[in-house]
């Protein structure tokens, strides 16, 4: 799933900084330029040495973590990146999360998943974004593919 999803929201948060009120980058490769420079920004300044706490009171979605079957990805008209996660098994009913995450969160998103497949060791190497002709707020679509 992440090896699908990886290629697909890198060209999303492309998209979005592209998108932010006064940024003047017109073609592809100054969009993207523009991404890694606030992506190294936002490294810069993000805290991913303090450990994570789970203070979690409520599990709207049970004891168990989510296997992600499916994944969404829009942008929204105020600035955002909306993904919503879902676990689709035939014998239960669908089970999903939706995050709505402003650029900088994105970004660190993108961080930790990297991260988490650099310590999996499943051979992920990330792709180049490929800026597409699609319209602005809808992601690619990208064909199904299971790896075990």
């Amino acid at each position: 799933m992440c090896t699908r999803l990886m290629p697909a929201i890198d060209q999303s948060v492309v998209r979005l900084e592209a998108a932010q009120p006064g940024v003047a980058a017109p073609d592809p490769m100054a969009q993207q330029m523009l991404t890694e420079i606030k992506r190294d920004a936002f490294l810069q300044k993000a805290d991913f040495s303090t450990p994570f706490e789970a203070k979690a009171q409520q599990l709207p979605l049970g004891d168990e973590p989510l296997l992600i079957t499916d994944a969404q990805l829009s942008l929204q008209t105020g600035g955002g990146l909306a993904i919503t996660f879902q676990e689709k098994n035939p014998d239960m009913p669908v089970k999903s999360c939706q995050l709505n995450l402003q650029a900088s969160l994105v970004h660190g998103l993108i961080h930790l998943i990297h991260q988490a497949l650099v310590k999996a060791d499943w051979g992920y190497t990330p792709a180049p974004v490929v800026q597409t002709t699609d319209a602005p707020g809808e992601a690619a679509p990208v064909a199904p593919r299971y790896t075990h």
